[in-house]
């Protein structure tokens, strides 16, 4: 019997990450296609055809594409009945971080993650601006993990999932965790979570039936 879900992405991506987690967090096996970002294949028109922003990742659930991981999250948890908030009040705070972690935690640690691995070149104020905006978003999460042992409530939802996403490439960007004892110590727990795996563990390199 086929899988549900077919994953469309790229192992180095911590969007597409964010859905392999989900997807193995939740026990659910999926078929994925590797996308080859260096030889342009998210922007070609049967590509196009799926995610019409060309950027992985894109989820078929065998019926339509659907895309941006924010979005895929929720659509996964309302679909599969975990990670999710339960109350109204709960959904909108799980909504709070993840838009913040768009526009206030995943820029600064994304970009520079990107500048170490050559990948793209920034002019160094520039660079240091993402390193900064990195650290500020960083020191947010530490102060409220100081309090909090998860980011809504007292059980791990799609919001914690989407944010260490990106917690995760920080030390790739050159960001040092050491600072953030919190955050490290979330991590671990979130670690620690049955179905848990690396961008490498959860993401093959190759596409995969």
């Amino acid at each position: 019997m086929p899988n549900r879900f077919t994953l469309y992405g790229n192992q180095l991506s911590g969007p597409t990450y964010r859905v392999g987690l989900m997807l193995s967090l939740c026990a659910e096996p999926f078929s994925y296609v590797h996308v080859n970002l260096g030889k342009g294949e998210h922007k070609t028109p049967e590509y196009l055809a799926k995610n019409r922003y060309g950027q992985v990742p894109c989820l078929y659930d065998g019926k339509q594409h659907f895309n941006q991981s924010a979005s895929i999250l929720q659509y996964l948890a309302d679909t599969l009945g975990k990670f999710g908030g339960i109350t109204p009040e709960e959904r909108a705070h799980i909504r709070e971080w993840m838009f913040w972690d768009f526009d206030r935690l995943a820029p600064g640690i994304f970009r520079s993650r990107a500048a170490a691995r050559g990948i793209r070149k920034f002019e160094p104020p520039v660079l240091a601006l993402y390193k900064a905006e990195g650290e500020a978003g960083l020191t947010v999460l530490e102060g409220w993990l100081g309090k909090h042992e998860w980011l809504v409530d007292a059980r791990p939802t799609i919001a914690d999932i989407d944010v260490y996403a990106v917690a995760h490439m920080a030390p790739a960007g050159g960001f040092d965790l050491a600072k953030y004892p919190h955050v490290a110590a979330w991590s671990k727990r979130l670690c620690a979570l049955p179905g848990f795996g690396t961008p490498e563990q959860v993401l093959p390199a190759e596409s995969r039936a």
